[in-house]
């Protein structure tokens, strides 16, 4: 039986590196190839006949290296983020012009799946909601990717009616030191740390009156990403089609 072709994009950083690894430690897997910033990574799928490539890299290059995997014959496994969504829905129609499967991830750990969805599930019933989200010192992209998805699904399940339970009315705030509210998204509000010790955790926290429900997931090794990144592997060649987020994928 001949092993999956795979080539990682990004293979100088942590997260390259520690994918490099759980490639090689696959018995189904072959790594055949590991690229990085000035190299020129369509001749080097081409070169490896890579089937599949696995992109962590930098947030301005996250598209660009999405279309060249796609036009040069590899299905993207994604887990840079920095996308814009009419980046995301640009490249879905390459992908489906080709037919070429793929995925964009913002978060490969499976407990970051399920905490996006129990959050989308709990916003119909408590619509107070705001997200924290806290990453290393060297993350470069604010809020992160994981975070930008989770309100998305959570605006989704507030718009779609939820509970009937609507936001509690405020005054009208007024900050003494600007962007101590922190930012907002979807009308959402959302925090970002970055600090040494971090390596990748979110929390999403609701209120309403009476009781507090918090989420919180913590990723202290890049360890727990793998078997994610493993799953989209393998699972992308069977794809015709680029998703959005590893729950998309789960269940095909």
């Amino acid at each position: 039986m001949s092993k999956l072709r795979v080539l990682v994009n990004g293979a100088k950083g942590r997260m390259g590196r520690e994918t490099a690894r759980a490639v090689r430690a696959e018995g189904d897997l072959e790594l055949v190839g590991e690229a990085d910033l000035g190299d020129d990574l369509a001749a080097a799928i081409r070169s490896a006949a890579a089937q599949v490539v696995v992109d962590f890299t930098h947030p301005d290059a996250a598209a660009g290296n999405t279309e060249t995997i796609l036009k040069s014959g590899g299905c993207p496994v994604v887990g840079t983020t920095g996308f814009r969504m009419e980046d995301i829905e640009r490249l879905q129609a390459i992908s489906q012009e080709l037919r070429r499967g793929g995925l964009i991830a913002p978060n490969f750990a499976i407990g970051a799946v399920l905490l996006m969805k129990f959050a989308a599930e709990a916003a119909r019933f408590f619509p107070d909601v705001e997200v924290i989200e806290l990453h290393h010192e060297r993350k470069v992209d604010a809020p992160s990717g994981t975070a930008l998805k989770t309100i998305e699904m959570i605006r989704s399940a507030l718009d779609s009616g939820g509970s009937g339970n609507a936001p509690a009315e405020r005054p009208r705030e007024k900050e003494t030191v600007s962007g101590a509210r922190g930012g907002r998204y979807l009308g959402i509000p959302v925090h970002s740390i970055r600090l040494p010790g971090y390596v990748a955790h979110q929390e999403v926290q609701f209120g309403a009156p009476g009781q507090i429900l918090t989420l919180r997931h913590d990723a202290p090794s890049r360890a727990c990403f793998m078997p994610g990144v493993l799953f989209a592997v393998r699972k992308v060649v069977a794809l015709e089609r680029l998703y959005y987020g590893l729950d998309a994928i789960l269940d095909l």
